[in-house]
């Protein structure tokens, strides 16, 4: 049986409707179950001069590529590259109802397109981003993977100011990361006994405490503690070698510190394929590794590349837990 995926496009003005439309050319092994607004994916397909079938849960698809759609009317017609924030509660609801079809079973896992915090909250809403909405839903702790066929980066701390990084990294909030990683690659990712390489935090992992003692007071203990549990941590590691591709290859996954720290190497060394992973939801979520672009939308030029590996990442998560 196919796994069934809810679909959100994202932010109707921006390129997430077009990357739908151009999903919807191609065959899946999963079922793509789309939360959104018909009207915003029809003028997408306009503006590429594609079609896309869509047909209401519980009716009949009218063709082999139709789309299953939930849905979730916009109030106002966004023009191409003008996010419109009446349209925030639309988004947030899209949103919130495709996680909740995960969480009541009707969906197997979620895939999302971009957002555009800046218009959600001017519409009202205080969002911070889909990650966080996602756990605050399902009332549990998460953790930011990034991941793309040669590697896979998560997070210790995410969308925070660089000052505020080492206040954020504590022997609790580390663990609790490296639980939700390790458990993730065994169960999610199918690894049977992942190494987990841990960056330091400060230049040259802080040089013996010469650059900084937060390796030796918070990063190291934190680490022999989780390894008293069973888990395989290497580091703390200088981040500017811990990339080298010998060294990558004894890996499984590295954690970073901060955003900037591990997010460049990853998109650098493969944009078009990296997808956001979000590790410890009680079902399989993958998103594009990009913004809404709004300066491509209605254009025809985006890139559907990383929707495409969101499809197909999504997709063998969901078949490894159904068949688990």
């Amino acid at each position: 049986m196919r796994p069934r995926l809810a679909l959100v496009p994202g932010e109707p003005a921006g390129i997430g409707p077009e990357l739908v439309v151009r999903a919807a050319q191609h065959d899946w092994e999963a079922q793509l179950v789309i939360h959104g607004d018909a009207a915003s994916l029809h003028r997408a397909a306009g503006a590429l001069r594609l079609p896309i079938a869509l047909h209401r849960s519980g009716e009949m698809p009218t063709s082999s590529r139709s789309l299953e759609l939930v849905e979730i009317p916009h109030p106002v017609a966004a023009a191409f590259g003008q996010p419109e924030p009446a349209n925030a509660a639309s988004v947030i609801e899209s949103m919130t109802r495709a996680a909740q079809a995960c969480l009541d079973g009707t969906c197997d896992g979620l895939v999302t397109g971009p957002v555009h915090k800046a218009a959600i909250n001017q519409g009202g809403i205080a969002f911070t981003g889909t990650t966080g909405l996602l756990a605050s839903l399902a009332s549990c702790q998460v953790v930011m993977m990034l991941a793309n066929p040669g590697m896979r980066v998560a997070l210790q701390t995410v969308h925070i100011p660089l000052r505020a990084v080492a206040d954020a990294i504590t022997a609790d909030a580390l663990s609790s990361t490296l639980r939700i990683v390790d458990t993730a690659l065994r169960h999610q990712f199918g690894i049977a006994a992942p190494v987990i390489a841990v960056l330091g935090l400060n230049p040259h992992a802080g040089e013996n405490g010469h650059l900084g003692r937060e390796e030796l007071d918070i990063i190291e203990p934190a680490l022999e503690h989780m390894r008293s549990e069973g888990l395989s941590l290497v580091g703390p590691l200088p981040a500017d070698t811990a990339f080298l591709p010998g060294k990558l290859r004894g890996f499984d996954a590295v954690l970073a510190m901060y955003h900037d720290q591990g997010l460049p190497v990853l998109k650098h060394a493969d944009f078009a394929n990296a997808v956001n992973i979000t590790l410890g939801l009680p079902y399989p979520r993958v998103a594009v590794d990009h913004g809404t672009a709004l300066d491509l939308a209605g254009k025809g030029v985006a890139d559907p590349s990383s929707l495409f590996a969101a499809i197909r990442t999504c997709t063998q998560f969901a078949r490894h837990r159904m068949h688990a």
